[in-house]
């Protein structure tokens, strides 16, 4: 038995060890990909709802001055008082933002699986990320949509293993092997 056996049997068993190690790496990280959208989505919910009663509250506000949301927000921007003035502004950015948090939630929401993670970054807020992330609890999720965020998890880094180390490593070895080999016959 030529002393490169055990050594190569250590290196192939290495190996097998780096690849279930890195496929049990990738479907944990991935998988926690929907968790984290869902735990946002919940967030953004939330916040919908608060926006969406202090939208009301204003409404039934104009309604009992016999206004439309709309009129009320001209009236108050058009007041002379410059305080009153910006509580027109406050009034139109209170309904716009009911409008892009529902059209962000439904948008994420009916995403397919596929697209959810771009529609997801395309509609992301950042300030509710942030606040998701700082009390984000890991799960294991037990839909389709994690399995298939798992079996993309071991695919993404079985590939960059492969073919981002693994494979220049063992292309530089063998290149290396090759210029020693000419070296060793001329002596």
């Amino acid at each position: 038995m030529s002393p490169t056996g055990p050594i190569r049997s250590a290196i192939a068993w290495g190996e097998g060890l780096v690849d279930r190690l890195l496929c049990v790496l990738g479907a944990v990280v991935f998988s926690q990909v929907p968790e984290f959208m869902q735990q946002y989505l919940q967030r953004l919910g939330g916040h919908l709802d608060e926006a969406r009663r202090q939208l009301d509250q204003i409404e039934a506000a104009a309604a009992r001055s016999g206004l439309t949301l709309e009129q009320l927000t001209a009236h108050t921007a058009a007041a002379s008082d410059p305080a009153v003035a910006r509580l027109g502004a406050v009034l139109a950015d209170t309904a716009a933002r009911v409008d892009a948090l529902a059209a962000a939630e439904s948008a994420i929401r009916h995403a397919s699986i596929l697209t959810r993670p771009f529609v997801f970054m395309r509609r992301l807020d950042p300030e509710i990320a942030r606040a998701t992330w700082s009390i984000f609890k890991p799960a294991l999720p037990t839909t389709l949509e994690g399995l298939f965020y798992a079996l993309a998890g071991v695919l993404v880094f079985l590939a960059v293993y492969h073919y981002g180390v693994r494979g220049p490593v063992c292309r530089a070895w063998r290149a290396r092997a090759a210029r020693k080999k000419p070296a060793d016959v001329a002596a």
